[in-house]
């Protein structure tokens, strides 16, 4: 094993040299594609910039977790894709024209979409693990792109996209899905925002509705007070981070 051998590069030994039918997926090799996401020893990773020498002496690689399995680590990013708004485009930095140039105002484009599509996200994070209804944080992000950038899209239709049952109201604001990211984005500030959009407007998630209700009108400022550090403050909203390897554990075939 050479110090710079990466998972990516120990699967495809084990492929060549001990089991030919050992399937994955990969295409660009230097983490711009998403295609190789795996577990590593229980840690959402892209395969191809895992070096073997940051893990131990053994390691253990499993295929995304909240998505099916296919076969071996390749699971079927089909539901990852289906959670994604439409009909509304998603704006991406690769359709932008070639010869396009910013205008005289702007030094430079700004780019939106760093996304990957990887589903590191949705494998890390507890909520889709226990509700496959959940709207991902890839897709949330996604959202909020579509709210900074609304040209061609129905502001008002996304903001009723995000406040579905299992849209931005299930997020516990843990971060898993901010620690998972390789292109490293905020997923966090996106959701917030949201929130905050949906609470300007009176759009609030109905449980939240139901115990504001029933708030007596003199405990109205102590009401907002908590609205404002559990939904939509910059601390998390209930950290289940502490959870995470329980809910992984109870997923386990076998385990």
């Amino acid at each position: 094993m050479h110090e710079r051998m990466t998972t990516l590069d120990a699967l495809h030994w084990i492929q060549l040299h001990l089991d030919p039918t050992l399937s994955l997926r990969h295409s660009c090799l230097h983490a711009s594609c998403g295609t190789c996401g795996v577990r590593v020893d229980g840690r959402e990773e892209l395969a191809c910039v895992c070096m073997l020498a940051e893990c131990g002496d053994e390691i253990t690689v499993e295929p995304l977790a909240n998505l099916p399995v296919r076969t071996d680590v390749v699971v079927d990013m089909d539901p990852f894709y289906a959670r994604f708004p439409d009909p509304h485009p998603i704006i991406r930095v690769s359709e932008e024209p070639p010869a396009a140039k910013p205008p005289h105002d702007l030094e430079a484009y700004v780019r939106l979409e760093d996304c990957l599509e990887c589903g590191l996200c949705l494998s890390a994070c507890p909520i889709a693990a226990t509700d496959p209804s959940f709207t991902d944080p890839a897709a949330l992000s996604a959202a909020g792109r579509l709210l900074d950038e609304p040209r061609g899209s129905d502001r008002e239709d996304v903001l009723a996209w995000i406040s579905r049952p299992e849209g931005v109201w299930q997020c516990t604001t843990c971060m898993a899905c901010v620690e998972a990211c390789p292109a490293g984005i905020e997923h966090m500030p996106a959701i917030i925002a949201e929130r905050r959009m949906l609470i300007e407007k009176g759009d609030i998630d109905p449980l939240l509705q139901q115990l504001r209700g029933a708030t007596p009108t003199r405990e109205e400022r102590t009401w907002r007070r908590t609205e404002a550090l559990l939904y939509i403050g910059p601390r998390p909203s209930g950290s289940a981070r502490h959870r995470l390897p329980d809910v992984r554990a109870q997923r386990r075939p076998g385990g």
